[in-house]
């Protein structure tokens, strides 16, 4: 049993990248493992000041919000999976904030499985491309990171429009299913 970690950035609850969220949490239960979700919007969290309080108080951030237990489920994490609705090529601000804000205690971040789930209104292959590289931005400052699986959910505009694309569905329920 792995212990898997869900970020779900979607601004919008049950919007298609939260729902694909659901999906993957559903095979990933099935499947034995311990899951939970955060709806990122939901959680305050503060934009990185760049202080570096952090550096000489042990990791603890300068900022009084819901990051810091956060970060220590990012930390205590098996299997981190990070999903965004891209927004101007990119991902977005509520999932940026925390990947920023792991700045804390990021060499404490090792050893994940990580899953990436994107959606995006658009079907050109390169539109999600600054999304994916901010996700391997984030991979490359892990020790011993290992990226498990892609979800690149393309052409859902409208909120809770990714349950008519059953293919889509799918994939993100067989990504949670694969985690052992």
């Amino acid at each position: 049993m792995k212990k898997v970690l869900i970020l779900s950035g979607s601004p919008r609850k049950g919007g298609n990248s939260d729902i694909l969220c659901d999906q993957f949490a559903k095979g990933a239960l099935e499947a034995g493992n311990e899951v939970e979700k955060i709806r990122v919007a939901e959680k305050k969290i503060a934009p990185c000041t760049g202080c570096y309080f952090c550096r000489n108080s042990g990791g603890r951030c300068a900022l009084n919000d819901d990051m810091g237990d956060i970060l220590q489920k990012i930390i205590d994490c098996d299997v981190l999976v990070l999903s965004s609705p891209v927004y101007f090529y990119s991902m977005c601000a509520q999932l940026k904030a925390v990947i920023d804000r792991c700045v804390a205690r990021w060499t404490e971040i090792a050893n994940k499985d990580l899953y990436y789930i994107m959606t995006a209104a658009e079907e050109d292959e390169d539109t999600m491309d600054g999304t994916i590289a901010c996700m391997h931005g984030f991979a490359m400052c892990i020790d011993g990171y290992d990226e498990k699986g892609i979800l690149y959910g393309k052409g859902v505009a409208e909120k809770g429009e990714v349950v008519n694309r059953p293919e889509l569905m799918q994939i993100a329920y067989e990504m949670g299913m694969s985690v052992r």
